[in-house]
């Protein structure tokens, strides 16, 4: 992955928040505030101006200053989150060029990341139970041979099954634990817009 790469994978990130704001607005309004998909929309429409009006050296540049535009323009849980992610995963990605390799690392440190932010674990119906899963997959494709492209559309496919795995549970964490056993029977936005991010990594390096 090039700077250009990454580039991209954050437009099409941003172009699939906005086709599924709505969803995610849904999706939140059963078990949370109802503002997962303006607030998704709004931070990543930012990130989106920020990249336009910058240059950028490596790929570590790219998600930090989008981690960091996210943290600056998103209420709610999610800003903080995903800037945190982004900006963990900017920090170990200091070349122009990473490998698969490489951006699993950063990936896996935006993930400790989030873990330390929200104090989730696998099973408590956040957005870990989406990219825990991704991460896994993606580790898994490159240990057996896989390259970029085998590894993101494997992480893809995992973080979708984790998605859909958070519709029977109970929330324990954010504003879902709330409602306790009436959580259960509702897929978590945070899930879903892990999905929609994975998803962008394989579209944009499957070209």
């Amino acid at each position: 992955m090039d700077t250009d790469t990454a580039l991209a994978w954050v437009r099409a990130i941003a172009e699939a928040v906005t086709e599924h704001t709505d969803q995610l607005t849904q999706l939140d309004a059963a078990i949370g505030d109802a503002d997962h998909g303006t607030n998704m929309h709004r931070g990543f429409s930012a990130v989106v101006a920020t990249l336009d009006g910058s240059r950028f050296t490596t790929v570590g540049e790219v998600l930090t200053k989008t981690g960091t535009t996210l943290v600056s323009t998103v209420g709610g849980a999610s800003g903080p989150l995903y800037g945190s992610a982004f900006r963990a995963a900017g920090k170990q990605l200091t070349d122009p060029v990473v490998t698969a390799e490489q951006l699993l690392e950063g990936l896996t440190a935006g993930l400790e990341a989030v873990q330390r932010l929200g104090a989730a674990q696998p099973g408590d119906k956040t957005m870990i139970d989406a990219y825990r899963p991704a991460l896994d997959a993606f580790d898994k494709a490159l240990r057996n041979g896989g390259d970029l492209v085998a590894a993101a559309l494997a992480a893809t496919d995992s973080a979708e099954e984790g998605m859909r795995a958070t519709i029977p549970m109970i929330a324990r964490k954010g504003r879902a634990s709330y409602l306790g056993p009436r959580s259960q029977g509702h897929q978590d936005p945070g899930a879903t817009s892990t999905v929609l991010i994975f998803h962008a990594l394989a579209e944009v390096v499957s070209g």
